[in-house]
Parts: structure tokens; sequence; C-alpha cells
């Protein structure tokens, strides 16, 4: 299957359950376990690095270089969600519900609470 055939919830929801599956492996032979070993300091350290190398190639206008933070700063967020158990359905269930109204009637809404 293609990149074009499979949808991205699909990509990134068989990533999050192979990153689920690695919980409670041997940190010594995968580096997901290694990671959630030591949530939830290592994996958010990993997140921050992540976006901050992605923001360097937003500013150096490296389209190539943003393509391949972008994938390592989804990876590491979705070791955060584990890490947290946070299941990912979740968070696209917000994702949808945002989608029926305009992004600025979505952030007035969260800061009038």
């Amino acid at each position: 299957m293609t990149v074009s055939e499979q949808t991205t919830a699909d990509i990134l929801d068989k990533l999050y359950e192979v990153i689920q599956k690695r919980k409670g492996e041997d940190p010594e032979t995968s580096y997901t376990a290694s990671l959630l070993a030591k949530a939830p300091e290592k994996p958010v350290r990993k997140l921050s690095e992540e976006t901050t190398e992605l923001l360097i190639e937003a500013i150096r206008a490296d389209k190539d270089a943003m393509v391949q933070e972008s994938a390592d700063l989804l990876y590491h967020l979705l070791v955060v969600w584990a890490a947290a158990d946070i299941d990912a359905r979740a968070v696209w269930s917000v994702l949808k519900e945002r989608q029926a109204q305009s992004g600025l009637e979505e952030k007035a809404s969260r800061s009038e609470g």
C-alpha cells in the first residue's frame, strides 16, 4: 500500500500501535522502549529537541530537512502520548470536532473557559 492509498490517520495509528507494543520491552534492544522506560522525562526532552530542530529547519527554509524533522517530531509526540496512556483516537476526535468551527472560534471558546 502506498502513502497515497493509506490515510494519514492509518499511518499514525499503525505507528502508535508499534510504540504501544514496545512498552515493557528491553530498553537495550528498542529505542522506543528506552524512551518509555524513562518516561515522562526522556520522551518529553526528545519531543522538545525535535520541536527545536524543526523550527531551525523552518527558519532555514530547508523543506527536505523539515520533512525529516516533522517525522521525528510526530514519532516523539506519539511516544509522549503512549507514556501518558493517551489514546490517539481521543486526539483525533478533538481534531474532528474542531473541523466544524473556524480556528478563531475554537481559540476564542478555549480562552472564555
